[in-house]
């Protein structure tokens, strides 16, 4: 599917009215492929596809109806990746030389895994030949640029309105660690919390969530082995008033991660979130105070 321009590359699902000062975002469950990409791509789609959170906007789609906007990205993560530095890409996908504003030395570059990513999660690599860096360029001023607008966009008109906003980070993780991760081979716990090891998110919320997912007897686990991203990291400022905490959700959870299919968990697990939005719509600036 052609990407034609920045407003079909979003979803922002906004409440009637905002009644809480907490703002959903899925960056990484879009799925609509261009097929220029499709084509430059040695992948097939499947494969490309296991590289998503699939499903994770449709497990936060009840926050609107509850006071908080969601933003969801419609491009893929294999496509641009909006959870990375603007400009984190690895030289050896180029056909030209990379300008010096370029992060071309980030760890997640070393793993094939930049705002472009040269591999999938299994360690495949996704194209061909190589890319112009105009691609590049067109790629993030297409997607990139308008998802971090957006975004940034929502947190401050809600800072402004509530005296402060929580950002929850929404993804989903495989089951087990893949062959490029620190955990590779090992069963996962049901929800990891990333707050960047205490730093940009204020404690009690964090707490907060992780009581309200162990009273559902949930296995939680903090900032192990993911403490979030490039998005926890820029807008975590919880001395300004912005808290950023990433949550990932177990896909065995609620898919067949093989097919790519919802699985019988789904809709319980959708409730359970809702049940979670639910207890979120209470925080205020006396719990993120601390």
């Amino acid at each position: 599917m052609p990407i034609e321009d920045a407003s079909s590359q979003l979803d922002i699902r906004m409440p009637v009215t905002q009644t809480m000062g907490v703002v959903f975002a899925s960056a990484h469950s879009g799925t609509e492929y261009p097929d220029e990409f499709l084509a430059a791509s040695r992948l097939n789609l499947m494969t490309l596809r296991r590289a998503e959170d699939s499903f994770v906007d449709e497990l936060f789609a009840d926050a609107p109806g509850m006071g908080a906007p969601l933003l969801c990205a419609r491009f893929p993560r294999a496509y641009v990746d909006p959870n990375r530095e603007p400009y984190e890409l690895d030289p050896t996908m180029f056909e030209e030389p990379l300008p010096a504003y370029v992060n071309s030395a980030s760890p997640r570059v070393a793993a094939g895994l930049g705002t472009i990513a040269r591999l999938v999660a299994n360690g495949e690599e996704i194209y061909a030949g190589k890319l112009s860096f105009a691609e590049a360029r067109g790629r993030l001023e297409r997607c990139y640029r308008p998802y971090h607008e957006a975004l940034s966009d929502l947190v401050e008109r809600t800072r402004r309105r509530f005296g402060f906003c929580l950002l929850i980070d929404c993804h989903s993780m495989p089951s087990v660690g893949g062959p490029m991760e620190q955990d590779a081979g090992q069963e996962r716990v049901d929800f990891v919390l990333g707050d960047r090891f205490a730093s940009s998110c204020g404690r009690r919320v964090v707490d907060r969530v992780e009581h309200v997912l162990r009273g559902f007897g949930f296995a939680v686990a903090r900032n192990t082995p993911y403490s979030g991203g490039f998005v926890t990291q820029h807008y975590g400022k919880p001395a300004d008033g912005t808290h950023v905490l990433q949550i990932e959700i177990n896909r065995s959870l609620y898919m067949d991660e093989i097919a790519i299919e919802r699985g019988p968990g789904f809709a319980e697990l959708r409730r359970r979130v809702a049940a979670l939005i639910h207890d979120l719509s209470a925080i205020g600036r006396e719990v993120l105070a601390a």
